[in-house]
């Protein structure tokens, strides 16, 4: 799962959100690391719809234009827990290997 991805996935385990509030939450719960476009994130949304982990809320008109509201499935949320999973995993693997490297008391570099 590629980190825009999980991004979107993760700003959708709350109420659903229009592309905007989507494009928001991920630039919120990455710190600004993942700055998605509305291009990339209407793509990124159409694979996850397909793919059954996201579908389509409600629509809205907001100042003449349509909003398109998505929610994570059980599905998308089931995916987004393995991959929770599986990054914690390999967070844990290279922890442990920094702290084998790390030099022990009155050895140099």
């Amino acid at each position: 799962m590629t980190e825009p991805t999980f991004f979107v996935l993760t700003a959708l385990c709350g109420p659903p959100l229009h592309g905007y509030g989507i494009v928001g939450e991920v630039d919120a719960l990455s710190e600004g690391r993942v700055r998605l476009k509305i291009g990339s994130l209407y793509g990124i949304l159409d694979r996850l719809v397909t793919e059954g982990l996201v579908q389509h809320d409600r629509e809205e008109w907001y100042q003449g234009r349509r909003r398109r509201y998505y929610r994570i499935t059980d599905e998308g949320a089931q995916a987004l827990r393995a991959e929770a999973t599986r990054q914690a995993a390999n967070v844990r693997a290279a922890t442990r290997r920094i702290r084998s490297r790390q030099p022990r008391l009155g050895e140099s570099s």
